[in-house]
């Protein structure tokens, strides 16, 4: 959490310490963000109750006997909550790259909470390997337009799909996968679990949720976007070595199997005995075994 902008006639403890009492039930990022906060701040957290979270919009409970809505513009509008009196305000965090959590308190506007997850050195860099290496990027987020841009501008990235619920995200890898493309998703929370089952490859952070990481085929256990570059080259070593593991059994047995037959006995008088036979098999096993323990020393 970044800043906690309250409305007039509200204050910041309280504010957060509603909107963490609700988001104690939610496993979003964004959540564990904002009772992380009002943790570190010791404020007193209360029961929730009637939660609910709509997936892509935000939480609603009962807190101490208020109602109390989190969520962005849209979710609020469609509760008939007014957002006008802070929109300035969230416009600006937002040109900063954070993302704007509205908190309603009773339907009345109470205040504004920016989250933002710094982005990392190396983020960047990553990216652009990926591209150089010939594989489109494109970010996907339901975060209003103006902070995804304010982001996709630091990082590179030129295609930006914003204000994007889960299930758009799972219809837009489809769309790409019928376009004929090979689809890798990346993600680390609840919404992102339906793109990532969805996709060719499902890339989940190990620092994400656990439907994540469940609905994913990798898991990156640092939550470091370098490890899909490491992925990606060790899955293409792993590719190189099987062929080779292939093409090399294919002769090895195309070439000993007519000679441990006897073949050629009649023409050339060449002849293995059972036991030399056996051996020669189990030598092509042990080859194609060292030639796999090669990857160990792929560099990544």
């Amino acid at each position: 959490v970044t800043a906690i902008v309250a409305a007039p006639g509200f204050a910041e403890s309280d504010v957060l310490a509603f909107a963490a009492s609700v988001e104690r039930g939610s496993e979003h990022p964004l959540a564990t963000a904002i009772v992380r906060a009002a943790t570190e701040r010791n404020l007193p957290l209360s029961k929730v109750r009637g939660f609910d979270s709509p997936p892509g919009k935000g939480a609603i409970g009962l807190v101490d006997g208020k109602r109390v809505v989190l969520g962005n513009e849209r979710f609020l509008a469609e509760l008939s909550i007014a957002t006008a009196p802070l929109a300035a305000e969230a416009e600006r965090l937002r040109a900063d790259g954070a993302t704007v959590i509205f908190v309603s308190l009773n339907g009345q506007p109470a205040a504004l909470i920016a989250v933002a997850d710094p982005v990392k050195t190396h983020a960047r860099d990553t990216l652009g390997e990926l591209r150089a290496a010939g594989i489109g990027v494109i970010m996907l987020t339901g975060d209003n337009p103006v902070t995804a841009a304010a982001v996709a501008r630091t990082l590179g990235i030129a295609d930006v799909r914003a204000n994007v619920l889960p299930e758009q995200k799972s219809n837009i890898v489809t769309a790409l996968r019928d376009a004929g493309r090979v689809v890798a998703m990346a993600g680390d929370g609840i919404n992102d679990a339906p793109a990532l089952a969805a996709a060719d490859v499902g890339i989940a952070m190990g620092t994400g949720t656990d439907i994540a990481m469940e609905s994913a085929g990798i898991t990156l256990l640092r939550g470091d976007l370098r490890g899909i570059v490491r992925a990606r080259l060790l899955s293409a070593a792993a590719m190189r070595n099987i062929r080779q593991n292939l093409l090399f059994a294919f002769l090895y047995n195309a070439a000993g199997v007519p000679i441990a037959a006897g073949l050629l006995y009649p023409a050339f008088g060449i002849l293995l005995s059972p036991m030399i036979a056996a051996a020669a098999m189990a030598l092509s096993s042990v080859s194609v075994i060292g030639n796999a323990l090669r990857l160990r020393g792929v560099r990544l």
